[in-house]
């Protein structure tokens, strides 16, 4: 067992993604996260599917304690302070102002522990003329002009996963690991503020290196086409995914992989440059060729070639892949009530070990009673 962070309690005040997925990391490492929420709801995004444990709510939530607490409540906010001053870290991600009208603001709570790492998380920042717009994943990554880059050209629409709201509950989880590292040495403790514009566009930082180093305009097909990335579907209805970057060798391998060296001397493919050219003309041309194999055919030829390729898997293939088997990605976790269902561990390893030991995402109050015990205990030691 890996619990690199088993020292540090966190206080968790988050709604839907941004919060609980900066307090959600942390737990990955270890800490002893404390997810307040309102009793009888909990997390608006717990009750997504129906019930109060959807899918949404457990993706966010795994490795935390859940105590039901209304800051509105004078017992309650009292419960929240007495956890306030034995933490390390708070979260939440209230519009500008919301936290302050329910005490947890950070003079509020600095008052109980001055050492506390204090992390608001926004949609738009703490001030300016745009703080107080409400923001979701989408309004986020239009704003920061990374949306253009996934919207397809020909029939405009949203796609993909929430990815603004990963992305800065992943930068918030790596500001409030700075912050506690600083406070080990200095024993103070910070304030930080992250909104989903100034993440996004840190994340966007390629777009915005070409603009502004080049005048280029990124669009959805500008790095697709020039590292010659492609995906084909095969015979079986499967789908497989290549990606061949600069090297001539791997443009070889891939007329060898699908015997079209002909194309070798066709003047609009001879070098990368034209490739990048006429992309949309080699597409049309090794469409057709990618139907006639299935994609376990197509793997092992690109394999054999050495060309950079992968199965595009769904979800319900990717971890059954050898590879994924071998590394573990996918472990076990058991529920008391639910049973056993399985989950996808932290990407890293510690000296050669992997945390594979994770706990399910908690019902709401789950620990409530286990938690005021707790408190209990310390007020009387």
């Amino acid at each position: 067992m890996v619990k690199i962070l088993k020292d540090i309690r966190v206080i968790e005040l988050g709604t839907y993604i941004t919060g609980p997925a900066a307090a959600a990391h942390l737990a990955d490492l270890g800490a002893d996260v404390i997810k307040v929420e309102r009793p009888g709801e909990g997390d608006p995004f717990r009750a997504f599917k129906g019930g109060l444990y959807s899918p949404h709510y457990q993706t966010y939530n795994r490795n935390k304690r859940s105590i039901a607490l209304d800051t509105r409540n004078a017992e309650d906010l009292a419960v929240l302070h007495d956890l306030i001053a034995g933490a390390d870290v708070f979260i939440q991600n209230f519009r500008p102002g919301v936290a302050e009208k329910l005490g947890v603001g950070e003079e509020d709570l600095r008052k109980v522990n001055p050492k506390l790492v204090y992390c608001a998380i926004s949609g738009f920042g703490q001030s300016g003329p745009s703080r107080d717009r409400p923001a979701f994943d989408t309004v986020a990554q239009a704003a920061s002009g990374f949306l253009r880059l996934l919207t397809p050209p020909d029939r405009p629409r949203v796609i993909g996963p929430a990815i603004a709201d990963a992305m800065t509950g992943q930068y918030a989880a790596m500001a409030i690991l700075a912050a506690l590292l600083e406070r080990s040495s200095t024993g103070k403790g910070r304030r930080i503020d992250i909104s989903m514009l100034e993440a996004m566009s840190h994340f966007n930082l390629d777009s915005f290196t070409h603009y502004y180093a080049e005048g280029e305009v990124m669009g959805p097909l500008s790095r697709p086409v020039v590292s010659q990335s492609y995906t084909f579907e095969c015979s079986d209805e499967k789908w497989v995914a290549i990606h061949m970057s600069s090297p001539p060798k791997f443009w070889e391998g891939l007329l060898a992989a699908t015997e079209q060296q002909q194309l070798a001397d066709d003047p609009r493919f001879a070098e990368r440059l034209e490739r990048i050219q006429h992309q949309d003309e080699l597409i049309d041309i090794l469409t057709p060729v990618f139907k006639t194999r299935s994609r376990d055919e197509w793997c092992d030829r690109l394999l054999e070639a050495e060309v950079p390729h992968a199965p595009a898997y769904d979800s319900d293939e990717a971890m059954e892949d050898p590879q994924a088997v071998h590394l573990g990605i996918a472990v076990d976790m058991d529920h008391p009530v639910k049973g056993r269902t399985k989950t996808i561990r932290a990407p890293y390893s510690f000296d050669g070990k992997a945390e594979t030991d994770i706990s399910p995402p908690p019902e709401l109050d789950q620990h409530g009673a286990e938690i005021r015990a707790e408190l209990a205990r310390r007020k009387a030691g």
